[in-house]
């Protein structure tokens, strides 16, 4: 039997028996996404779509070494989920595309909204990437070691659903920044506009520690999900600074769940949307004692786009002395953009530090005078600030100076600012008040 074949049968017979997301789903109301059929590679402008994709063109997943850090140990397994064996080591240890009775599991109800994506993935997914990260001794004791990774990823076709699953051993320390540039690297891969499902499952053991830095930067055509599936051990500590820009649609999706004591994670998001769509949503998710999350988001549109921030965070009944925070503020640069910020807690027990808030505002017009004042034109002085801005903000997601120097962040940040600034035509004149969510 092609048990291969069979999986992805069992996913798309779900995916007609249960349909696809309502648009009145309370997680996606405010930016819904395409039909299953853009999904699944069925709709009717996809029927002629082509890709240019080649082999060794550097499609698919990537692996680098960072800088001139040391490296640790990194298992790297590039399988074919068409292959049975391989799907089968793909998927290990991984849950099964959600389902209704998993509400019970995490409480968190409006999972079940973003359940399609899980069927759609299940039934389209024909490559993958898992990385284990960190060794052993060979008597079988844990040490103590940093692992720097640099991750990037092109597209393969022009629908694709591709998977990542990382598992960082107990007591390590690593360090990934992960890419997906379309429109800086031209010729690379595929050439048509972009469907992308991504799936990725990261696994913390105890005690040890990521620190996540994402840029995804999608062509103006792609229509692109990440979906992040995280689980925290015992004293296990998480660390993302995303950077995102807008497309046709655009989502970011993490969930994070911190089920050992004392576990940490934290979420900070710079998101950039001129004249396109972008959503992040962010689920904390807290069931084990003394855990602690904070997520942070820096929404900045113009012209026509829309940009939603959703963050949640659930308190379970027995998480003793957990610390929550949520922080999101909106900045129209120009034109007439929506923002919709959604900050929500749901808490279980009355043993916490919780605390959220949402803000808009405009680029502080006393910063844009003394930068015009130094002889900068109107577009340059908006870089400047946006940039400041960004810098400040992902610097509370890593907190470690040398460390961010090192990643070359300002470099991400300028290039993403620029990109944003030049797809915006109305940066140059005075902004307006956005529409509110």
């Amino acid at each position: 039997m092609d048990h291969a074949r069979a999986d992805i049968l069992a996913a798309r017979h779900r995916l007609q028996d249960a349909g696809w997301i309502p648009r009145d789903a309370e997680a996606f109301r405010h930016l819904p996404p395409p039909p299953a059929a853009v999904w699944l590679g069925e709709a009717p402008e996809a029927a002629s779509t082509g890709c240019d994709a080649r082999p060794l063109s550097g499609a698919g997943w990537t692996l680098h070494p960072l800088g001139q850090t040391p490296q640790g140990r990194v298992d790297a397994r590039w399988l074919d989920a068409t292959d049975p064996a391989q799907r089968k080591e793909l998927f290990a240890g991984l849950p099964l595309p959600f389902h209704a009775e998993g509400v019970a599991e995490t409480g968190d109800t409006t999972q079940q909204d973003a359940a399609p994506f899980a069927w759609v993935h299940h039934a389209l997914c024909r490559h993958g990437l898992r990385l284990r990260v960190g060794g052993e001794h060979d008597s079988g004791h844990r040490v103590a070691e940093t692992v720097w990774i640099q991750l990037r990823h092109q597209p393969r076709s022009a629908v694709e659903a591709p998977t990542l699953v990382i598992d960082v051993q107990d007591g390590v320390h690593c360090v990934l920044v992960e890419t997906h540039h379309r429109h800086h690297r031209e010729g690379v891969a595929c050439e048509q506009p972009v469907v992308q499902n991504l799936h990725t499952h990261i696994r913390l053991g105890a005690s040890a520690t990521l620190q996540h830095l994402r840029s995804v930067q999608p062509g103006a055509a792609d229509r692109v999900a990440h979906h992040l599936h995280l689980q925290l051990g015992p004293d296990a500590r998480y660390e993302q600074g995303l950077i995102a820009t807008g497309s046709r649609y655009h989502l970011q999706r993490q969930v994070v769940e911190l089920a050992g004591v004392r576990a940490e994670a934290r979420s900070v998001g710079l998101l950039l949307a001129a004249g396109a769509d972008l959503e992040q949503q962010v689920r904390m998710l807290h069931t084990g004692e003394r855990t602690r999350s904070h997520v942070e988001a820096l929404a900045l549109a113009s012209g026509a786009a829309r940009a939603v921030v959703n963050a949640y965070t659930r308190i379970a009944p027995g998480a003793a002395d957990a610390e929550v925070r949520q922080r999101l503020t909106g900045v129209p640069t120009g034109g007439q953009p929506r923002l919709v910020l959604r900050p929500h807690l749901e808490i279980h027990h009355d043993q916490v530090q919780a605390a959220h808030g949402a803000t808009w505002g405009a680029l502080p017009e006393d910063a844009l005078f003394y930068a015009r004042q130094r002889g900068l034109d109107e577009r340059s002085a908006r870089g400047l600030i946006i940039e400041g801005m960004a810098s400040a903000l992902l610097a509370r997601a890593f907190g470690n100076p040398q460390f961010i120097e090192s990643l070359d962040l300002a470099g991400l940040l300028h290039q993403a600012v620029t990109h944003h600034l030049s797809d915006d035509p109305t940066a140059p004149t005075t902004q307006q008040e956005a529409a509110h969510g």
